[in-house]
């Protein structure tokens, strides 16, 4: 079996997708639902169709070039030729706050914009300006994130999982900008401590805040970004090896 996708959920529970023998299932992540997977080597995790899985053996992980998507909008700054279909839909420009006090700016087509603060793990948010498509969008983007800053890694989300937003800041930053909506999200974790960063997938699900998996384990609770799982190998059963512990599990 191979750990081959993630989907971060919406109307549905989060999911990791497992392979086997070409066929996919999807494994949710409730809160309170057991794992017990071991992790082992990694690789490509191919692509999925449907439920089909297209194995592939190249080192490369989570993706070999061969099936890696290279997203033209990824750095686009507005000075393009509206390359894409999608390029052409409503946008919307958002700022999104991460506990206790990092924020970024950002822009998705209209009709997914709550989705798209989800699957940040977004703990606030402010939609600033509906613009007729893309390319608009990122310029009005790129001139706010020269203040602002346009990306959150998701080390420096975890740092804050255990904290509350500082009103204070965002309300602040949000007053320069007058929104037409602002959004508040909550995720469940109950968490007292920082989780510990690992790469594991057993113990009981306490939650999922954007792509990051969120697991008690032996006394201890651990943030779990779901992209750094795709591509490994897993058999069902606990693993042997020792993993790092909260200074709360002693």
């Amino acid at each position: 079996m191979q750990i081959v996708g993630y989907d971060t959920g919406f109307d549905e529970p989060p999911v990791v997708l497992v392979a086997d023998d070409g066929s996919v299932e999807a494994l949710t992540l409730e809160p309170g639902r057991r794992l017990s997977y071991t992790l082992g080597e990694r690789h490509c995790a191919g692509a999925v169709d449907g439920e089909t899985h297209h194995h592939c053996d190249r080192a490369d992980a989570p993706y070999c070039d061969g099936h890696t998507d290279r997203w033209p909008c990824a750095r686009c700054t507005g000075e393009c030729s509206l390359p894409l279909e999608s390029c052409h839909e409503e946008h919307a420009v958002y700022l999104a706050a991460f506990a206790p006090a990092t924020f970024k700016v950002g822009v998705t087509r209209s009709w997914r914009l709550e989705r798209r603060l989800r699957e940040q793990g977004a703990d606030r948010a402010a939609h600033l300006r509906t613009v007729e498509d893309g390319r608009l969008a990122r310029r009005i983007e790129a001139d706010i994130a020269t203040d602002v800053g346009d990306r959150v890694r998701v080390p420096v989300k975890v740092r804050g999982f255990h904290r509350p937003a500082d009103a204070d800041a965002w309300e602040s930053l949000v007053a320069e900008y007058d929104p037409i909506q602002r959004f508040a999200f909550e995720y469940g974790l109950d968490l007292a401590d920082r989780p510990v960063a690992e790469t594991l997938l057993s113990g009981t699900v306490r939650g999922v805040k954007g792509r990051v998996l969120v697991l008690d384990n032996g006394g201890s609770t651990y943030a779990v970004d779901l992209r750094d799982l795709v591509g490994h190998e897993v058999t069902e059963g606990d693993p042997g090896r020792e993993i790092q512990s909260s200074l709360g599990a002693f």
